[in-house]
């Protein structure tokens, strides 16, 4: 098992790398070139500047999350292989820069959706939420505004407000989209990309929907055990596999995470683990990482990972903010690095326990 940091370059987020490197445990960061859109092909020196820039804190990059999907592809549109062409000219590149770990998304429109991003819990800290209720009654074209207002400042991964700024046009675009049609071009692109992955060893590692249930009428395909068996069933390679999310899968309490992990032997190749805690249907807010402050229990997730064989690449995923730190929502410093401890805790624990 490897620990990481999502870390987002040091002209975005507070977060420095020298702080990361004193985080025990952890190996090396997560990182992306954040800037780039959606279809651009990614420049050689700009994978070698930040490689060299993380390297010199005495840390790894280990994961690339994300590079992002265009919506031609998403959508199948006449301009999609152009676009996966570009796709596969990024992974050769950061193929031959031996970075094998590629997270990324299937989402439509929005990736992860939250309703408040400091809600204030009872210990004074403040976190991330949702609330269904809030969702039927907002007009999708206010959400943008409404999670920048929220943003502190920083832009968020996932509602990078040049993409968003097109939401009536990103609508239209997923009109006539439904799961059948999304899951099919979700195949089209692995099945185009596999051999690339092949050639450099790169594992694809699809984050699973956030929440894991339909937004504003958008389908959902990697929500439940059954859809990513699905998914892995119809491109049958090694280099197909998951990113775990237990905070993504676990906003559905249906689903049994511990349970997805066994039957995904071999292909869970990233990890992002963290705890929620639900408090009504279709409203949930992010908790400390330690079980008993949330929904799911985190040790049984950490041992279903290494019964499993698990040996990927793990990071604590989103956390509150506390101690009076102003950062970017879910990612400050000091819970993540909380979690990261407890994580390595819980995995020591694990291992001990089945050395006898």
């Amino acid at each position: 098992m490897q620990m990481t940091i999502r870390w987002f370059g040091k002209n975005y987020d507070a977060v420095t790398l020298e702080q990361i490197r004193q985080i025990p445990g952890v190996r090396g960061v997560i990182t992306t070139l954040y800037g780039t859109q959606p279809g651009e092909v990614w420049k050689t020196e700009d994978i070698r500047a930040i490689k060299a820039e993380v390297e010199a804190a005495g840390l790894k990059i280990l994961g690339i999350e994300s590079v992002n999907i265009h919506d031609e592809i998403k959508t199948g549109g006449p301009l999609r292989d152009k676009y996966i062409e570009n796709y596969i000219a990024t992974l050769e590149r950061l193929g031959k820069e031996d970075l094998r770990l590629i997270c990324y998304n299937f989402m439509p429109v929005f990736d992860w959706t939250r309703t408040d991003l400091a809600k204030r819990r009872t210990d004074g800290s403040t976190t991330m939420a949702y609330d269904q209720k809030i969702i039927d009654k907002i007009n999708p074209d206010d959400m943008l505004n409404s999670i920048t207002s929220q943003s502190n400042g920083f832009v968020l991964a996932g509602w990078e407000p040049e993409r968003l700024a097109r939401n009536k046009e990103l609508f239209a675009m997923y009109k006539d989209v439904d799961e059948e049609k999304l899951f099919s071009n979700l195949v089209y692109f692995l099945r185009a990309i596999m051999p690339v992955c092949g050639k450099y060893g790169i594992n694809m590692a699809i984050h699973p929907d956030d929440p894991a249930w339909s937004v504003f009428g958008l389908p959902r395909i990697i929500s439940t055990k059954e859809k990513i068996l699905r998914m892995m069933k119809a491109v049958d390679d090694p280099h197909n596999g998951v990113t775990l999310c237990t905070g993504s899968l676990g906003t559905n309490p249906k689903n049994d995470i511990p349970d997805i992990i066994r039957s995904l032997k071999g292909r869970i190749h990233f990890a992002h683990l963290r705890n929620l805690l639900h408090t009504a249907p279709g409203m949930f807010e992010e908790s400390a990482h330690l079980s008993s402050d949330g929904s799911m229990d985190m040790f049984a997730i950490v041992k279903a990972l290494y019964d499993g064989g698990f040996d990927g690449v793990i990071r604590p995923d989103h956390g509150r903010n506390i101690w009076g730190e102003k950062g970017m929502p879910g990612y400050g410093l000091y819970d993540r690095a909380l979690g990261a401890a407890y994580i390595e805790g819980l995995w020591e624990a694990v291992d001990k326990m089945s050395r006898g």
